[in-house]
């Protein structure tokens, strides 16, 4: 027994239904930032501290060897590709929902000029990449004792 969808009834003499219907569907593309035409894009959180800022990254599924981070010119650019497992010759088995996404991403943030580049780390750990980029010391801050005179 395939699964369907549930579909709320509309009333039957409703003359704008397939309109309404239409609209939804392209709500839904423009609304959800990880569903486009241009494949998909992983949720991101950009956090800063004293010390420097933290990318975190949602990429379940997606293994290390297939994840790209680059930094130049102070743009980080997180890239990657996530490939579906398609097992071949199984004619038996049929896909009746498929709501995972599946194919290449690309995402560059814009840093300021306070960032050591030369410190930055990374590390991936159930799915989330963590991306740590430390301050340069000279954007730390600190504090200016007073002269007495």
């Amino acid at each position: 027994m395939p699964i369907t969808r549930y579909k709320s009834r509309r009333p039957i003499l409703s003359p704008w239904r397939d309109l309404q219907a239409v609209q939804n569907r392209l709500a839904g593309v423009f609304d959800d930032p990880t569903r486009s035409w241009r494949g998909w894009t992983p949720s991101v959180n950009v956090s800063e501290t004293k010390d420097g800022l933290e990318f975190t990254a949602e990429l379940p599924g997606l293994s290390e060897d297939k994840l790209s981070i680059e930094i130049e010119d102070n743009v980080l650019t997180l890239s990657g590709e996530k490939i579906e497992q398609v097992t071949e010759g199984d004619e038996e088995r049929r896909c009746h929902v498929s709501e995972r996404h599946y194919g290449a991403f690309h995402r560059t943030f814009s840093l300021s000029r306070t960032i050591n580049s030369d410190e930055i780390a990374a590390t991936s750990e159930n799915g989330v990449l963590t991306v740590l980029l430390p301050k340069a010391a000279e954007a730390k801050g600190r504090t200016i004792k007073i002269a007495k005179n």
